[in-house]
């Protein structure tokens, strides 16, 4: 490993670390007891009305707030930056899908519809949620507007004004705290995205005593698995889109086979390359939330995160180039596990031949065998296929999976293939 990427894995190691973490927390605590005794939790809340993950999070918010002694600020923001959204109209399509069935599993409503708001009413609706913000009806409010906004139901009456300076105030402030995306809770220092994750910002919270006498110990929403009890049918194939360079594709690989394994079905790996060498752009904010949201959810989940060497470019391009070989070898799938844990928990330089070798011999592969394939680019016309066919399943980004007729994107997102 070359003394940058020590420097690098090791500054990741660290920060991601679950100790800073908690010192972080006790430090952050500490001052807002040192501002002022008895100071209120204030806990920041992002609501964006054209975004159904929104909808979805404004009707926990009362439960929420009965649960806990904080105080609740909410702030109107604009739609996600085009950074954020690289095929726009293919993400409000799949995040209206994708909420439908995460609101049927939570116990709450999401209007269908097939046609999005227009511009006009997305500004009718902004006025209206705007006007709330101050008010304890806020929640009540968000989740009025958002019902008769997905329904395609007539308004009530709004503000004359835009709410121009609302919403430039709410997304100087999620900018300045370090965020991108609506339907997001912040409390000293941490992000918490949607109901998939606010169980962590609850337990957070019942860990400092937070919690109301008579609140329940349950989390709001509870993260879900896949039931691999039932034997699938013959022939029953998942494929995963997935990339060398995502640790969510790490999070989700070994589960994913786990499940086809206990199903008694095939996991098809699809690599794709990483969107930065798609030409698609990953600012440093959405950088830094993906490694701690994924360090919090390996720690969940039992799996090896943090010691991280990023293969991003020529590792990722050696990495693909054995793929043909692992397959032939009839061990992809060790080898994909292996190159995964490898750069993302076991501080693996790929770029390297000591660190490929290690990847590849742990695998149960013939290091001198595979060392040729290196000099190939025929990995990149597969690459490409996987890309075209991941688009036309209306998606873009990794891990994702096509199960029969089910298509889906995240690792959060296994109880799908149920």
């Amino acid at each position: 490993m070359s003394f940058d990427s020590l420097i690098k894995s090791r500054i990741i190691a660290h920060i991601t670390s679950e100790p800073r973490q908690l010192r972080k927390r006790a430090a952050f605590e500490r001052q807002r007891l040192r501002l002022r005794r008895g100071a209120a939790h204030v806990v920041d809340y992002f609501h964006d009305v054209s975004d159904p993950y929104s909808h979805l999070t404004a009707q926990v918010l009362r439960r929420f707030q009965d649960r806990y002694e904080i105080e609740l600020r909410p702030h109107l923001i604009s739609a996600p930056p085009d950074w954020a959204a690289p095929d726009r109209t293919a993400l409000e399509s799949y995040a209206r899908l994708d909420a439908a069935r995460l609101a049927a599993k939570a116990g709450l409503a999401l209007p269908a519809t097939t046609t999005p708001p227009t511009t006009e009413r997305l500004d009718h609706a902004r006025a209206l949620v705007a006007a709330a913000l101050p008010r304890p009806d806020f929640a009540q409010t968000a989740i009025a507007v958002g019902t008769a906004l997905w329904r395609g139901e007539a308004l009530p009456d709004a503000p004359v004004t835009k709410p121009a300076t609302e919403m430039a105030q709410g997304d100087a402030r999620l900018e300045q705290l370090g965020h991108y995306l609506g339907a997001t809770f912040h409390y000293g220092g941490e992000w918490y995205w949607g109901i998939d994750r606010l169980h962590y910002l609850e337990a957070r919270l019942r860990g400092q005593g937070v919690a109301k006498p008579d609140a329940l110990a349950d989390p709001i929403y509870a993260p879900l698995s896949p039931d691999a009890t039932s034997p699938a049918p013959p022939g029953t194939v998942i494929e995963l889109f997935a990339s060398f360079r995502s640790p969510y594709s790490y999070l989700a690989f070994d589960r994913a086979r786990e499940f086809a394994r206990a199903r008694g079905a095939e996991l098809r790996f699809r690599p794709v390359l990483p969107m930065v060498m798609r030409g698609l752009a990953v600012p440093q904010a959405k950088q830094f939330y993906i490694l701690h949201d994924v360090a919090r959810e390996a720690r969940r989940l039992g799996i090896p995160f943090g010691h991280v060497c990023d293969p991003l470019g020529k590792a990722v391009e050696r990495g693909y180039a054995l793929i043909g070989y692992a397959r032939e070898a009839g061990r992809l799938d060790d080898y994909a596990s292996s190159f995964l844990r490898g750069v993302w928990a076991d501080g693996i330089d790929a770029k390297t031949n000591r660190g490929l070798a290690r990847i590849v011999e742990r695998a149960g592969l013939d290091w001198d065998k595979a060392k040729p394939h290196l000099q190939s680019d025929n990995w990149r016309a597969e690459v490409e296929e996987n890309r075209r066919a991941l688009t036309a399943l209306g998606l873009w980004g990794v891990p994702s999976f096509r199960y029969g007729d089910t298509v889906f994107w995240g690792q959060d997102r296994l109880w799908l293939l149920a």
